[in-house]
């Protein structure tokens, strides 16, 4: 799963922005970026989460604001600083999702945290994959935090971080979250790396989330070797060509959109756009959820498929400078050549 997947999206104009460009800007006190993962070494970053785990321990999971201010943020990691806006924002927020479901929190801090450290070779050898796709581009730290109950993860230029009660209650056994987190080390990477390539929404909002999302998850599906999601990819095989025509109609009524429009709730340019990215929790009747993310996957797999050029190919998923030409360049077409 994504973090689109797991993420709370609280307003439109939140669900009308990919990720990447959704995040806020980083506090002060977190703008240094740490160094470039070493894909030979990576580690990853536990510190904030075993904090955490130490307070909720000796609080009896109780913890207060002030405690969690005291103990937990202030004392955070780099991590720390990337997930805090938008997602945990503060300590009161902080202690409200903690006391309103203190056995969510227990069980990620009983089941999770260890089957998480235990995820160094998965790291690796997927940060190895990424390198030798992408030898030209940093490798962004990796981050286990706990949050308040709103994103499985995110992603900033030199960091991913992710939230371990969403993560645990999304995959709540040690098997399962090793496959989530293997997803997430390759997903989430990647948008660390669009980021670092200065990927802009600009125009085409629903397009380039699609184009974005679908790259994540083909780079992923190239280095992990597996299916973002097996269950969506078999709904969704058979219906692509009723799902391309909706798909080509959603992206011209969006067209007109830019990051700073807010549409009205429940418009058609905010109804094309929910039906593709952003609803996890409320697809369309019928469908699976974020399917924008495999029609992406897709334009993208007939793109490199036709490229001579795969590194090429590859760097222009970090960029995606020119939507409607890669569009173009990987439209669907049924056997014989039409639609």
């Amino acid at each position: 799963m994504r973090l689109a997947a797991a993420q709370t999206h609280d307003t439109l104009r939140t669900m009308l922005r990919p990720l990447i460009l959704a995040l806020a800007l980083l506090p002060a006190a977190a703008t240094n970026r740490p160094p470039p993962a070493d894909p030979l070494t990576a580690t990853i970053h536990t510190e904030d989460a075993d904090r955490f785990a130490a307070l909720f321990a000796k609080t009896k999971g109780r913890p207060t604001a002030a405690q969690l201010k005291r103990d937990y943020l202030d004392k955070g990691s780099f991590g720390i600083g990337v997930f805090t806006p938008g997602r945990i924002v503060d300590a009161d927020n902080l202690a409200r999702a903690i006391a309103a479901n203190p056995t969510r929190y227990a069980q990620a801090i009983k089941t999770c945290l260890p089957a998480a450290k235990a995820a160094t070779a998965d790291l690796r050898a997927i940060y190895l994959g990424l390198h030798g796709a992408l030898p030209d581009v940093k490798l962004p730290q990796v981050y286990i935090v706990f949050g308040a109950n709103t994103s499985g993860g995110t992603a900033k230029p030199g960091a991913q971080v992710l939230g371990l009660e969403v993560l645990c209650r999304m995959s709540p056994t040690p098997e399962k979250l090793r496959q989530t987190l293997r997803h997430f080390f390759a997903h989430e990477t990647v948008h660390s790396f669009q980021q670092d390539a200065g990927m802009t929404l600009a125009r085409d909002p629903l397009l380039t989330a699609i184009l974005v999302e679908g790259a994540a998850d083909f780079i992923a599906q190239l280095v992990t070797g597996e299916e973002p999601d097996a269950a969506r990819a078999a709904w969704a095989t058979f219906r692509e060509a009723e799902l391309w025509r909706q798909m080509q109609a959603d992206i011209a009524l969006t067209r007109k959109l830019t990051d700073k429009d807010d549409p009205e709730e429940g418009s058609p340019e905010a109804k094309a756009y929910a039906r593709w990215i952003g609803n996890y929790s409320t697809p369309p009747a019928g469908w699976p959820p974020e399917l924008g993310y495999w029609m992406g996957l897709r334009i993208w797999q007939r793109y490199y498929a036709a490229a001579p050029d795969k590194h090429a190919a590859l760097r222009a998923m970090l960029a995606v400078r020119d939507p409607r030409a890669i569009l173009a360049a990987g439209t669907y077409k049924r056997r014989g050549g039409s639609l």
